[in-house]
């Protein structure tokens, strides 16, 4: 974990790798500050986005609501407030270990509808702190800071293009290469039967292309 890690620090981490002046805050008032605070939070989300980080998934016990759907589903559970993604990364129908995830659900209206009495999810957080990333996504997300702010910065859309490739790759790679394809590696280490593959493709960039 990288402790003490926050969005400034990780927005001159960017900047230093474009030869900008660092800033104090994104609130500063200077251009750099205006445009990391605009894009910061977008990139954020885009980066978690990529794949399922162990240090963004959460796991919970849905509550019904109250309403009834009006298809063919019995149940609705409406997702979390916070999930990242809209789609829950796996869903199961008990709280016991060991049970495999269910694909009898549909996603309406950021509810889940199932037949199932109850529904568990395993989901990315967009609560998810700069001080709880690891050093190895805290560094991806500097060069993808530094792609997404070296046109407007340095006005050279080469040093976009370099940072692309640096942070995921070339095109054809479909942001599965770069830097990302070594942070996903490392954090699947930590789960057992989890690795990062060529054919993974994030729900988060097949919903947002």
């Amino acid at each position: 974990m990288a402790t003490g890690d926050t969005d400034v620090k990780i927005i001159n981490g960017a900047l230093i790798l474009l030869g900008s002046n660092e800033i104090t805050s994104l609130s500063d008032g200077s251009d750099a500050a205006k445009m990391a605070s605009t894009i910061y939070p977008d990139v954020k989300r885009m980066a978690l986005g990529l794949y399922d980080w162990s240090f963004a998934l959460k796991k919970k016990t849905l509550a019904r609501s109250a309403t009834a759907p009006t298809n063919e589903w019995t149940y609705s559970y409406p997702l979390p407030a916070d999930i990242l993604t809209k789609v829950p990364q796996a869903v199961y129908n008990s709280t016991s270990t060991g049970v495999s995830p269910i694909t009898a659900y549909e996603i309406y209206d950021s509810s889940i509808y199932t037949g199932a009495t109850t529904i568990v999810i395993d989901y990315l957080s967009t609560e998810t702190t700069e001080a709880s990333m690891p050093s190895y996504f805290v560094q991806l997300l500097k060069y993808m800071m530094a792609w997404h702010l070296a046109e407007p910065v340095t006005d050279q859309a080469a040093k976009a293009q370099y940072w692309q490739g640096v942070a995921v790759g070339e095109p054809h790679e479909n942001m599965r290469g770069g830097f990302f394809r070594q942070a996903a590696q490392m954090d699947g280490r930590g789960r057992p039967g989890k690795s990062f593959s060529d054919q993974e493709f994030s729900l988060y960039y097949v919903r947002n292309i």
